[in-house]
C-alpha cells in the first residue's frame, strides 16, 4: 500500500470492529467502553439509524446503528453484536457520548504510517467524508472511520 502524506498523523491504536462483513477501525482515543447489546428506548421522529437511547449508569446516551448509517446491509443481531460507547465531537465543538451498534469487536491494532493509505478516489458520486483513510492489517484492508463525522453530524440520514 502506498503511504499517504497524512499517514503519520493517522498512525496509532484503533479498535477494529465488524459491520456486516467488513472491518472498520475506530481511534482508541474515542472509545470509552464496549458493552453487550441491551434494550434501547426508542425516541420518536428520529432517523432510522438512531435506534434510541440507553441508560449508562444514570447518563442518557444516544445509540447509532452503524450498519444503517453506513448503508451496510443490516445483519441480525447475534451474541457478538455490541455497543461501543464513544466520545464524539459535535459540529459546535461540544463533546458527547454516543453508542455505536456494531456486529462484533475484533482487536486493538497498532497502526504505523506504513500500514496506512489515503482514501481512494471513488469518483464524484461517492461520499467519503466519513473515512479517515485505509489500513492494511494482517492482510486485510480496513476502513478507518472519522467518528466525529459519522456520529457527530447534525443531520443523520
Amino acid at each position: 500500500m502506498s503511504q499517504a502524506p497524512a499517514a503519520a498523523s493517522l498512525a496509532g491504536k484503533y479498535l477494529t470492529v465488524l459491520i456486516g462483513r467488513e472491518s472498520y477501525g475506530i481511534a482508541v482515543t474515542k472509545v470509552r467502553e464496549i458493552m453487550r447489546l441491551q434494550p434501547i428506548t426508542g425516541v420518536p421522529q428520529m432517523p432510522a439509524c438512531i435506534k434510541g437511547v440507553i441508560n449508562l449508569r444514570g447518563r442518557i446516551v444516544p445509540v447509532l446503528d452503524l450498519r444503517l448509517k453506513l448503508n451496510v446491509a443490516e445483519v441480525l443481531d447475534t451474541e457478538r453484536t455490541c455497543i461501543v460507547v464513544t466520545q464524539v465531537k459535535r459540529p459546535n465543538g461540544a463533546e458527547c457520548p454516543m453508542g455505536l451498534i456494531v456486529d462484533g469487536v475484533e482487536e486493538v491494532a497498532n497502526l504505523t504510517a506504513a500500514d496506512l493509505a489515503e482514501t481512494p478516489d471513488f469518483g464524484t458520486t461517492v461520499d467519503t467524508a466519513y473515512i479517515l483513510g485505509m489500513a492494511h492489517v494482517k492482510g486485510v484492508v480496513k476502513t478507518l472511520l472519522d467518528l466525529d463525522r459519522v456520529a457527530g453530524a447534525e443531520q443523520f440520514s
